[in-house]
C-alpha cells in the first residue's frame, strides 16, 4: 500500500477538520492483515493547544461501549445456550411479563433496533429542579449511606436510583409499527441481567473474560477509579450537571446516573486496546490462540436482521448502509467500499469502530467532537470518519491494480 498517499490524504483531512473545529484532536489505527499499519495523532485535548494528543490516550466510547461491553458478554451467554434470541426478552427480565406490549418482544428484535422501544429517556430530568440545581433526595455532594453510586467527583446518586430507570423503561410506549427505530433503552438493563445470568458482576466479568486475555489493559469502567498511566482526553463542558469540563468519567448522563456503569455507554479504551478488540471480532471470536466467542455467533450477530424492513443493523452491531456499495462518499455509511460483511459502531463523543473481516481490515477513529460542547457538529457535516476510512480502501484497490 502505498505510504505516502495514505499519510498525505489522512493528514489533509484530519487537519482540515481540526482547522473547522469538527474536534480538537483525533487519531486513527488501522490494521490490514492483523498487522497495524496506520496509527496516528492529531490536534490537542482542547483548543488552548496545551496537551497534545497521544497515541496511548484514553477515550470517552460512548456507544461503542455497546458492542465491546455488554454485546460480547451476551454472545458468550448465547454460545453457552444461556439466552435464546428469539424467546421472549421478559423470560430474563421479569418486570417485563407484565406487560402487554413488551411481553412478547424478543432479544433478536431489541438488539437490532426492531422491538419498537422509545429511543432515549432523559433521566437526568427526574435528578434537576427547574432551576437546575440538584434534589437532594437523589443526589447528594458526599458518598454516604444509600448514596454510594457515584456519578461525578462530587455527585452521589441514590442507590435505588437504577430501580426508578428500571422501571421507567418498564412503563415506556412501545410502537405499534415494527420498523427501525434505534434506541439505547434496554442497554441499561443488559449489565444487571448478565450478572444475573453469571452471578457475577458486570464490569468484573467483562474484566475476567474478555479485556485482561486480550491484553486490553486500557479497556473498562471508572477511569477516575483505575490506576491508569494513560492521559483521558476530556470531553463537553456541561453547564447544567457537572458545571465543569467533564473528563475521567463519564459523559452520557444516564450512563453517569446509573455509577458510570451501564451498557449504553461508560467504556474508556485506548485505539491500541480497542483495536485488540475488533481484531478478534474480524477474526469471527479467535485472537492470539484463544476463541473467545464461537464463529457461528459472530456470524449471527454480525448479518443484517430484517433487510425486508429496510433495517440495516446485526444484533448489537451497526452495519453499512443497504446499497452502500451503489452509494457516493457523501451519502454512504460508512465508506462505500466497506464490504456487506463488515461491520461496527459509532459514539456520540466522536468515535467510532469498525471491522471487516473479508478486507481484514480494522479501523478505529477516536476524537472528542463534543469539545466544548455536543454541538459541534462538524465531524458529521464534513463527514470525517467515511472519508479517512475510504482513504484506506482506495489504497488498497491502487495496491491490488499494481500488483
Amino acid at each position: 500500500m502505498d505510504s505516502l498517499y495514505i499519510h498525505t490524504k489522512v493528514d489533509s483531512i484530519l487537519n482540515d477538520a481540526i482547522v473547522k473545529q469538527a474536534f480538537p484532536g483525533a487519531q486513527v489505527l488501522v490494521a490490514k492483515n492483523h498487522k497495524i499499519i496506520f496509527h496516528k495523532a492529531y490536534g490537542f485535548h482542547s483548543y488552548d493547544s496545551l496537551v497534545k494528543v497521544s497515541l496511548n490516550d484514553v477515550y470517552d466510547l460512548a456507544s461503542v461501549t455497546k458492542i465491546l461491553g455488554p454485546l460480547p458478554a451476551i454472545m458468550k451467554l448465547y454460545d453457552e445456550g444461556k439466552i435464546d434470541l428469539d424467546l421472549p426478552f421478559s423470560k430474563y427480565w421479569k418486570p417485563w411479563k407484565g406487560r402487554s406490549d413488551k411481553k412478547n418482544l424478543s432479544l433478536r428484535e431489541i438488539l437490532a433496533h426492531q422491538a419498537g422501544l422509545e429511543p432515549y429517556i432523559v433521566f437526568l430530568n427526574e435528578v434537576l429542579k427547574k432551576d437546575k440545581t440538584v434534589k437532594p433526595r437523589f443526589i447528594q455532594k458526599k458518598d454516604k449511606n444509600r448514596f454510594t453510586s457515584q456519578a461525578y467527583k462530587q455527585l452521589f446518586v441514590k442507590d435505588r436510583f437504577k430501580n426508578k430507570m428500571y422501571r421507567q423503561i418498564t412503563r415506556s410506549k412501545v410502537s405499534e409499527e415494527k420498523k427501525y427505530t434505534y434506541s439505547g433503552l434496554a442497554f441499561l438493563l443488559f449489565p444487571k441481567l448478565i450478572s444475573d445470568i453469571t452471578n457475577v458482576d458486570y464490569a468484573l466479568y467483562l474484566q475476567e473474560q474478555f479485556y485482561t486475555p486480550l491484553g486490553a489493559s486500557s479497556l473498562g469502567y471508572l477511569p477516575e477509579h483505575r490506576s491508569l498511566s494513560n492521559a483521558i482526553v476530556p470531553t463537553e463542558y456541561d453547564s447544567v450537571f457537572r458545571k465543569e469540563l467533564t473528563q475521567n468519567w463519564v459523559h452520557d448522563e444516564n450512563a453517569a446516573l446509573m455509577g458510570g456503569i451501564s451498557g449504553n455507554a461508560g467504556l474508556f479504551g485506548s485505539a491500541m486496546d480497542l483495536a485488540k478488540i475488533m481484531q478478534m471480532y474480524a477474526n469471527y471470536g479467535y485472537y492470539n490462540y484463544k476463541q473467545y466467542i464461537s464463529k457461528r455467533t459472530l456470524k449471527e450477530f454480525t448479518k443484517v436482521q430484517y433487510p425486508e424492513n429496510d433495517n440495516r443493523r446485526g444484533l448489537g452491531f451497526d452495519k453499512p448502509l443497504l446499497g452502500n456499495d451503489t452509494l457516493d462518499i457523501t451519502q454512504s455509511y460508512p465508506a462505500p467500499e466497506v464490504s456487506q460483511e463488515s461491520f461496527g459502531h459509532g459514539g456520540f463523543t466522536g468515535t467510532f469502530v469498525w471491522a471487516d473481516p473479508k478486507n481484514d481490515l480494522v479501523f478505529i477513529f477516536l476524537s472528542n467532537r463534543v469539545y466544548p460542547s455536543r454541538t459541534h457538529r462538524n465531524i458529521y457535516e464534513l463527514n470525517i470518519r467515511p472519508k479517512v476510512q475510504q482513504v484506506f480502501y482506495q489504497a488498497i484497490k491502487e495496491m491490488k491494480i499494481n500488483k
